[in-house]
């Protein structure tokens, strides 16, 4: 591994705010248990010093990262380094299962640029992988819609995907001057355990993600009129299929928990088979 690192110039616009304190970067490896056996998934390599980390607590890391400018500093830096692995791309349009290949499991770490956090929490919430635990700095909103409970401002699909595949909590804050450049707010850093299986069965999770859509599609009406919209359906059948959930017609979307998500998913499936049937 190379003690020497090229100089860089920051691309604000690709959210590139690097963390460089070892100490710092060794307590978030510290909150992810990764052992010496795990491979781990590192989405935003930067410069590698998360990865360099990683490498000296794990059996394999994959780094992903999607500034062409630094693919020979980092190709610089752990050229001598056999368990890592560098990886130009975007996160977004990688197929991470062929990624993966045949790891039995893994953990995946990211320092996520803030205007990106969204889309990829929810790519890698979709996955049908085997994946331990999803480990990311965010800024502290981020975090907070994460955790966010039913009937919060904060809460949304983002907060009921965690809740569906794990239990998210926040562990360092990592204050914004850590950071070179230093972003405008602070940050959290999220751990997110995956549950060997869903807390609750969702039979048909296609389904289920576009029910979960449609429930926050327009915060301020009502899930029947969201429902209506979505699937074009009748209002006195989204009134039928929602109080057969044992909720209020009236009710909106961010008052349900992932329980009432998932029942309803089952009750719109049995409505939509038949409804098709000849």
């Amino acid at each position: 591994m190379s003690n020497h690192i090229p100089t860089f110039q920051y691309k604000i616009s690709l959210g590139q705010n690097f963390l460089f304190d070892q100490d710092l970067l060794h307590r978030l490896v510290d909150q992810t248990q990764v052992g010496e056996e795990d491979i781990v998934l590192e989405i935003g390599a930067g410069r590698g010093d998360l990865t360099q980390a990683l490498s000296q607590r794990c059996s394999r890391v994959i780094a992903v990262e999607i500034d062409e400018r630094l693919e020979p500093v980092l190709k610089e830096r752990f050229a001598s380094t056999s368990n890592v692995t560098i990886v130009m791309g975007d996160i977004m349009n990688l197929d991470i299962a062929a990624l993966m290949g045949e790891s039995s499991s893994f953990h995946i770490v990211a320092n996520l640029p803030y205007y990106l956090t969204t889309p990829i929490l929810t790519k890698l919430f979709h996955l049908n992988l085997p994946i331990k635990s999803v480990n990311v700095m965010v800024q502290k909103e981020a975090a907070q819609r994460v955790m966010a409970q039913p009937g919060t401002p904060e809460y949304g699909p983002l907060a009921v995907l965690a809740a569906l595949r794990g239990m998210p909590k926040a562990t360092l804050l990592v204050p914004a001057r850590l950071f070179t450049p230093p972003p405008k707010v602070d940050s959290i850093f999220l751990v997110i355990p995956f549950f060997d299986t869903p807390q609750v069965s969702v039979k048909e999770p296609g389904l289920f993600y576009k029910v979960l859509g449609a429930a926050f599609q327009m915060r301020r009406k009502t899930l029947a009129n969201n429902l209506v919209s979505v699937f074009g359906m009748p209002r006195e059948d989204a009134n039928r299929l929602i109080t057969a959930c044992g909720l209020d017609e009236r009710v909106r979307g961010e008052r349900l928990g992932l329980d009432n998500f998932a029942r309803l998913t089952q009750v719109i499936h049995k409505y939509i088979t038949q409804q098709t049937k000849p």
